[in-house]
């Protein structure tokens, strides 16, 4: 059974890979330095059932060797702090997942404008300070993109909808406003992948109702001409009334 991961895997200085799955009998917390060996091209390290910190943000904050391809730090790792601007510095970083962790504060614009990132994973997080970076382009590729399950405010930025490639993408569950933004790469999302926001409206999700708890914040955040029929009583029932955008 092991305790502890020892500080000597940080001298494997040609260290590829480093994957850990199964956690049993594995206590204690990762190496920073870990994330600076020269050649780490993948780092895995997935812990559903830990209850305590396996790491902390010096990781990623670390000199992280811009080779980099697929970091995957979630689930339960209890990360916490900013997500550090410097991960932008991983020019070969196609896949990032910290998602189900602590990190606050704002996503770095930076992550964005990345080359080759494809997938980008934060949910389950608390994310909370500003908006969603409108930082993507034409020359954005994205097969993932969830942000999902964190407190971030204000529209969705009209570059994303500029993308070259949106695949799969997850923006419910938060505190998203105004009208979703309308292009090609938008048209086969569905309405889960917007809903249980506080304002957002248009396609694919329905109209905002007269009895909507939301609905202030509706025509707050339109910026639109907007009509809204009264509520009337007819033969005791009290007909639904739509509020229409135009």
């Amino acid at each position: 059974m092991i305790d502890m991961i020892s500080l000597a895997i940080c001298r494997l200085e040609h260290l590829s890979s480093f994957t850990i799955a199964d956690w049993k009998g594995i206590f204690g917390k990762i190496p920073a330095y870990l994330a600076s060996l020269p050649y780490l091209w993948i780092l895995d390290l997935i812990s559903a059932s830990q209850t305590h910190p396996i790491m902390d943000e010096s990781v990623l904050l670390g000199h992280t060797p811009s080779w980099m391809n697929y970091c995957n730090i979630t689930s339960g790792n209890q990360i916490a702090g900013l997500i550090p601007a410097t991960i932008s510095q991983i020019y070969r970083l196609a896949y990032l997942d910290l998602s189900s962790n602590r990190l606050s504060s704002q996503i770095p614009p930076s992550l964005g404008k990345m080359p080759v990132l494809a997938t980008l994973n934060l949910d389950y997080n608390q994310i909370s300070e500003g908006p969603i970076p409108d930082a993507f382009g034409p020359r954005s590729y994205i097969t993932v993109l969830d942000l999902s399950y964190n407190d971030l405010r204000g529209p969705i930025p009209k570059s994303i909808s500029a993308a070259m490639y949106i695949g799969h993408m997850d923006l419910s569950h938060c505190h998203l406003c105004r009208r979703i933004t309308v292009g090609s790469s938008f048209d086969h999302l569905e309405a889960s992948s917007f809903q249980d926001n506080h304002c957002l409206y248009g396609k694919p999700l329905k109209a905002c109702w007269v009895n909507n708890e939301n609905l202030g914040r509706c025509l707050m955040g339109t910026g639109n001409k907007v009509g809204l029929t009264k509520k009337k009583k007819k033969q005791g029932r009290w007909s639904e009334h739509k509020m229409s955008v135009r």
